[in-house]
């Protein structure tokens, strides 16, 4: 299982929206005969490649055992069922991580193997369960609250300023942290940044530190259509989503035909668009993880909405005094109120501090 783990965390910036799965064939002396990982959305899953492999090999999985990271697929989607290609393959027994949260699955695809004679075991928690689920978060949050696992990044200074008071940042962190970022960008399946980043600083918003087969989608929150068709988070060969409160027909047009797909939500709060409607149809467009890299407007506006479920903090050993806060937007009328975290670690990136933590409660489903 420990291996099929690490075949599934290889797939990390490659299945959305499909969830990372690794899967290792056992024959009956305990030799590996096959292995292998989801592919990109459309092509085989790991089960597949791995009977596959297997058979590249020489070697029949009759008789073999699965270990498999995530509960075979039981529905015919972008492929046909992977518990149907086990029994049709003769495997005796399949060893699953963890249950498949999508209801299309939901033990369904255990259901299918014990009524073709075929033994399943599901492993607990400590034995490769919470390791799974940690690595499909995004898409057990998808299929169980339809909305993404809402990841937020942000670069500052010991005293949380991401900039100076005229909104000069580059650069507070060092490059072995901002490489650091770019890991994070590459595993989601989209960003999401407001439009006052992009007409201050024009970012390209894409992942330039690590290979990635694919780059992210864009989610820009532009309530007044205000983005220019010029800007650069054009450039990237991926799609660009425009979320705005005022459908101007004139500006919505120039942004078309550059490419940008343009939503029209309804106006709400300080970020000027419903945050939780924004949140609910990124879930609806297949959207897993999301990653925010905005200012401190939208990260206290998301974070006040409770639609925060991780932090990534990077933090350099500098001190920038009066400046622009990270978490700006967010407006509390008492203490109680303050959002509370877990921290999940603290690790030393360069000459950075790096800090997940996640949000509390937000783990709870």
């Amino acid at each position: 299982m420990l291996r099929a783990l690490d075949l599934a965390g290889s797939a990390l910036f490659l299945t959305s929206p499909n969830p990372r799965v690794g899967c290792v064939l056992v024959d009956g002396q305990g030799r590996v005969i096959g292995e292998g990982h989801t592919q990109r959305a459309g092509g085989p899953h790991a089960e597949v490649m791995a009977l596959r492999d297997a058979s590249a090999r020489g070697h029949s999985a009759h008789g073999a055992t699965a270990y498999v990271t995530l509960e075979p697929c039981s529905h015919h989607g972008r492929t046909g069922p992977c518990c149907d290609a086990l029994v049709a393959a003769g495997v005796s027994k399949v060893v699953a991580a963890v249950a498949d949260p999508n209801p299309l699955v939901a033990g369904n695809g255990f259901a299918r193997l014990r009524a073709a004679g075929v033994a399943v075991e599901v492993c607990d928690t400590q034995n490769g369960g919470s390791a799974s689920r940690d690595l499909n978060i995004g898409f057990f949050s998808r299929m169980v609250r339809k909305t993404p696992w809402v990841r937020l990044k942000s670069a500052m200074s010991l005293d949380g300023k991401t900039a100076l008071a005229d909104g000069s940042s580059q650069w507070i962190t060092g490059e072995a942290a901002r490489a650091d970022g770019h890991h994070w960008r590459a595993r989601a399946c989209a960003i999401l940044t407001g439009i006052g980043t992009v007409l201050a600083d024009d970012p390209a918003l894409d992942v330039r530190y690590v290979d990635t087969p694919r780059q992210p989608r864009l989610v820009v929150l532009d309530s007044q259509l205000r983005m220019p068709p010029t800007a650069r988070i054009f450039a990237a060969s991926r799609q660009v989503l425009i979320y705005c409160a005022q459908n101007d027909a004139g500006r919505r047009a120039a942004l078309e035909a550059v490419g940008a797909v343009v939503v029209c939500l309804p106006a709400a709060n300080a970020a000027g668009i419903d945050l939780p409607a924004l949140m609910r149809d990124l879930g609806q467009r297949e959207v897993n993880e999301l990653h925010v890299e905005a200012g401190g407007l939208l990260n206290g506006a998301l974070l006040q909405a409770g639609l925060v479920d991780e932090l990534v903090l990077y933090q350099a050993p500098v001190l920038l005094g009066q400046g622009q806060d990270a978490f700006g937007g967010m407006a509390l009328a008492q203490l109680q109120d303050a959002p509370q975290v877990e921290m999940v670690e603290s690790t030393t990136i360069g000459a950075d501090r790096r800090i997940v933590a996640r949000l509390s409660g937000h783990y709870d489903f």
